[in-house]
């Protein structure tokens, strides 16, 4: 955290920065380094909203233990409830409470991902309908897009097209890609209609070597690309320099949906494999667009 005095970040102390900082860092994926395109307090926005949707979800998954999982994913509600009034107990909830009031971050979307997080915590999902699982890639991801366009800087109605339609361009593009480890886990998130029009069996290890796996993802392929191309299309309505975050994650992102594409899904265990450079080279050219 060099170059800036620490507890000018969005008026918070040095130590509830570092301690938000240290919740990005222990997840161990990229997010924190892919952050650091954007200035300090938008930086430890995003930062706190990433703590908050890993606190959730740790809870959902079982990685944390807590005698109840649906009662702590509640107790949060109870939280961002007291965040909402201004009450705040720790380092995370501090700079929450900063994020939330620099940069408009409205309530419903944090309850959004929390609800998420809580149809995983209620039990395996297997096979939800269409209905059901639009809304569950709305909770998890475009909900999260929601807080993030805010904090990214733009707040407009499109930015919020732009979250909408890139939200679930990612998830999909995870559930197609994780259609082996989510069947290890006992779940299954492609959607019923398309399981039973498909004769693919509902369990979710059977349905890994069912002919109708491979023409059904496909479909779902073809949504997700065209949930990316009208996020692009809202990106162009959009404040440029707010959305390079999103129009990176989109370039490093559509690359995936490519390869899954050339492998298809007869062999759902072949790992998918996506140059580093290629993606390099697409975040770096989605940067200076």
């Amino acid at each position: 955290m060099s170059g800036f005095r620490q507890e000018a970040v969005l008026g918070c102390a040095s130590a509830d920065l570092e301690h938000v900082h240290a919740i990005v860092t222990r997840a161990g994926t990229s997010f924190g380094k892919g952050m650091k395109i954007l200035p300090p307090e938008r930086r430890y926005g995003m930062f706190a909203v990433y703590a908050f949707c890993r606190e959730v979800d740790d809870i959902a998954d079982g990685d944390v233990l807590v005698p109840d999982r649906m009662e702590a994913l509640q107790d949060w509600h109870k939280r961002m409830e007291r965040l909402y009034e201004g009450e705040t107990r720790d380092g995370l909830d501090r700079v929450l409470v900063a994020a939330i009031t620099r940069f408009g971050l409205r309530k419903e979307d944090f309850t959004a991902v929390i609800d998420g997080m809580a149809m995983d915590a209620a039990g395996p999902v297997v096979a939800p309908d269409e209905a059901t699982l639009d809304l569950y890639c709305d909770r998890v991801a475009s909900a999260v897009g929601r807080l993030s366009v805010r904090v990214f800087g733009d707040s407009s109605p499109e930015a919020d097209r732009v979250a909408h339609h890139l939200g679930r361009a990612l998830q999909l593009t995870n559930i197609l890609r994780d259609v082996q480890e989510d069947a290890d886990r006992g779940r299954l998130y492609l959607p019923r209609e398309l399981l039973l029009r498909h004769d693919v069996p509902i369990d979710p290890q059977e349905a890994l070597y069912a002919l109708g796996l491979d023409p059904l993802a496909r479909i779902m392929a073809v949504r997700a690309a065209d949930h990316f191309r009208e996020a692009y299309r809202a990106m162009r309505q959009c404040d440029r320099i707010a959305m390079r975050p999103a129009r990176i994650m989109a370039a490093s992102y559509r690359p995936i949906l490519t390869a899954l594409l050339r492998r298809g899904w007869r062999h759902p265990d072949v790992p998918v494999k996506v140059s580093k450079a290629v993606r390099i080279l697409r975040s770096l050219l989605a940067y200076y667009r």
